[in-house]
């Protein structure tokens, strides 16, 4: 079978959740402190390509100002961080 097949090898997820990912330093440096994000704030000033796949918020950077983050996930790191400053981090359901 394997002769038969051999482009055919691996294992494919079909149950894998992909993500547009946005890190903390990029929202740091984009938006003003209270200012609300959100994923269609974030596709107006290119940050995401489009609002077909949720988004995650990663920790990397840092942040020194208030702001609203709705997204779909974030990491711990990115909670924490978004907190620490006086902010909130709101998850949307998917």
């Amino acid at each position: 079978m394997v002769k038969r097949l051999p482009t055919q090898r691996g294992f494919v997820n079909i149950f894998k959740q992909y993500y547009s990912t946005v890190n903390l330093d990029v929202l740091a440096a984009r938006f003003p402190q209270e200012s609300e994000v959100t994923p269609l704030a974030m596709k107006e000033i290119r940050l995401i390509r489009g609002l077909n796949l949720p988004v995650k918020v990663l920790g990397r950077g840092e942040i020194d100002h208030a702001i609203t983050v709705t997204a779909h996930k974030f990491s711990t790191e990115a909670k924490r961080k978004i907190e620490a400053a006086g902010g909130r981090a709101v998850e949307l359901q998917q």
